[in-house]
């Protein structure tokens, strides 16, 4: 049994994701969930980061089984999406039908590569178009297309409107694009790593990169508090057991 690291150790691990999860007794830490945490911990706040840390050490440290896809689809299920559904209201029907699927999925029942992808396209649609940084994109826009218009003798004025006009709708189609673009690669892979429970298969979708994702579209309606509850609610999965070991479940 590999010996437990100590709680700066793993902190330092937290905070240099490229070295990988550091050895715990019990069943080991899975690529999927090491790549969640490490997104989650970067997201928290300074005064709260240390704490979670350390919560989710003593809830992995000696964990036999090992955390299953099931946790995933449980996080998903009942955190997650009903996070999405209060920041992004006018999509709750996407989102819970998604949500059910992860529900069935955590008790070991999944559907199948087709029905996936149909429920995971419309969500990851709504989810990196509203993560997109818009006003970072408008700013360069603007100031890119204002320059133009002054070099080629537009009156200040006018410079004005065009950049403002041009900014206004190369970030919407730019937002959009990104966003079909991301939902039309990552849509299959998820769904065929899903129907399949194939948590290596998961990992290789890069679901860091999704946490983020989660956390910025969250915060551009508002929910700037994403982070700790999406991070908490993980942890304390974690410290149950996986779905279906649980008493009463």
């Amino acid at each position: 049994m590999p010996p437990t690291p100590d709680p700066d150790a793993f902190r330092a691990a937290l905070r240099t994701p490229a070295a990988g999860p550091p050895a715990l007794s019990g069943a080991g830490v899975p690529d999927w969930l090491w790549q969640t945490a490490v997104a989650l911990h970067e997201h928290l706040p300074p005064d709260t980061a240390d704490d979670w840390a350390a919560r989710l050490r003593g809830a992995l440290d000696g964990a036999a089984p090992a955390p299953t896809l099931g946790t995933a689809h449980a996080w998903y299920a009942h955190t997650v999406l009903p996070l999405l559904m209060t920041t992004h209201p006018e999509d709750r029907s996407a989102l819970a039908a998604l949500a059910g699927l992860h529900r069935a999925a955590a008790h070991r029942a999944p559907a199948g590569q087709d029905t996936w992808t149909a429920a995971l396209h419309p969500v990851l649609l709504l989810l990196y178009d509203s993560a997109y940084d818009r006003a970072g994109a408008r700013a360069d826009a603007y100031e890119g297309a204002h320059g133009y218009a002054l070099a080629n003798g537009f009156s200040p004025a006018d410079a004005d409107a065009y950049g403002h006009t041009y900014a206004g709708l190369s970030t919407d189609a730019n937002a959009h694009a990104g966003a079909r673009a991301h939902a039309s690669a990552l849509a299959p892979l998820l769904a065929e790593a899903f129907a399949a429970a194939d948590a290596r298969a998961y990992a290789e979708t890069f679901p860091a990169a999704q946490v983020r994702t989660v956390v910025r579209a969250a915060a551009a309606r508002g929910a700037t508090s994403a982070a700790p509850r999406l991070a908490d609610a993980l942890s304390a999965l974690l410290a149950e057991g996986p779905p279906g070991t649980r008493s009463g479940g």
